[in-house]
Order: C-alpha cells, then sequence, then structure tokens
C-alpha cells in the first residue's frame, strides 16, 4: 500500500505545470457536468484544448487530433443545450430507447474493430485493442453527452473501468487512479441525471 500511495505522490511530483492544469480542468469539466451546469462547455473546452497540447508535444497525433473532434463536439452541446431549452431553466435529461442504445453500443464496438485493426496494421501500438475501446467509446460518449443523454454516464463508466486496471497492470498507479477519480465522478454524473430526469431539482 506504501509503494502505491508512493507511485502517485511521484506521479504528482513529476507531473508539469500544463500536466496539472489539465487535470485540474478536466475534474472541473466532469464536476460540472455532473451539476449540468452550462460552464462543463467553456471548461471542457479549455481542458481538450491543454490535453491536445499535451499530445502533440508527446508527437500522439492522433490522440491530439481527437481532442479536436471532441472541442468541437463540446461546442454543438454547448450550443445544443441553449438553443433548445427554449424558456425553460435547463434542456431536459432524456434517456434512449433499445434501438438507440443498440445502435450506439454497435457503432462504438464496430468502431473499436476498426480502429485496433488498423492500429495494428500501421502502427506498433502496444495495447491496440485498449486503446481502440477507450478512443471509439470515449467518441460516443461525449456524442451522447452533447445531445444530453444519461446513457453518456455508462459509456464513461465502461471507458475508465477498462482504463484503470489497463493503467496499473503498466504500473503506472498515478494515472490509475487519477481515472478512478473520473469513475467516481462518472457514477456520480449518472445518479445525478437519474435524479434530474425524475423530476429533481435543477443543480445547474
Amino acid at each position: 500500500m506504501n509503494e502505491i500511495l508512493l507511485n502517485i505522490r511521484a506521479g504528482f511530483a513529476q507531473a508539469g505545470a500544463l500536466d496539472q492544469l489539465n487535470l485540474v480542468l478536466g475534474v472541473a469539466g466532469v464536476w460540472l457536468m455532473v451539476r449540468r451546469n452550462l460552464w462543463a462547455f467553456p471548461v471542457g473546452l479549455a481542458a481538450v484544448a491543454v490535453q491536445g497540447v499535451l499530445f502533440f508535444r508527446a508527437r500522439i497525433y492522433a490522440d491530439a487530433a481527437l481532442q479536436v473532434f471532441f472541442a468541437a463536439t463540446l461546442a454543438w452541446g454547448w450550443w445544443h443545450w441553449v438553443k433548445d431549452r427554449g424558456a425553460a431553466p435547463e434542456l431536459p435529461v432524456t434517456k434512449l430507447g433499445w434501438r438507440g442504445r443498440a445502435l450506439a453500443v454497435g457503432l462504438a464496438a464496430a468502431a473499436t474493430v476498426v480502429w485496433a485493426l488498423a492500429l495494428r496494421r500501421w502502427t506498433d501500438a502496444v495495447i491496440p485493442w485498449r486503446d481502440a475501446f477507450v478512443a471509439a467509446f470515449s467518441v460516443a460518449a461525449q456524442v451522447l453527452q452533447a445531445r444530453k443523454h444519461i446513457e453518456n454516464w455508462f459509456f464513461w463508466i465502461a471507458v475508465n473501468l477498462v482504463a484503470i486496471p489497463a493503467y496499473w497492470s503498466a504500473s503506472l498507479a498515478y494515472s490509475a487512479f487519477l481515472y478512478l477519480i473520473y469513475l467516481g465522478l462518472a457514477v456520480a454524473g449518472w445518479w445525478a441525471w437519474r435524479k434530474a430526469r425524475e423530476g429533481g431539482p435543477s443543480l445547474a
């Protein structure tokens, strides 16, 4: 246990200023999204901008490019949440039907397979299936979140559940710890949005 805590502490100590900013913006953005607060969008845009710079500096260009998609989705979600709420205090939380859920999972799964095979064919990725799953299901989660579908949290939960053991097995306790925080926030998000959908008070 002491070794794990030391690993986590070392991760914080070794992280640069931009890494620390990325962590703060990421956690703040998700927490605001849990509360269905519109500030989640500008904070999220700042977070993906910082993450894009970090990926670009590390020459991880595919993930850097993915941040551009996330930024576009956040901007679209911001516009949708404001425009389509009309005179209401906030856009209501919605729920997909079984067909919509099956389509979302099916598309994300198909994208995972295509992405992983492409990584295996044209790159030297160490864990292509994990990378592909996290990327594809994160894209699906971001789109569902922009539409304010409660199912987005299940996708984020799945992403975090895959990422945590992957980083843990790679002896990256610090990264695993960060994704554990995101997992807790995703569960909190599902719970808060479910209560809101059942008629609870707005937290925005």
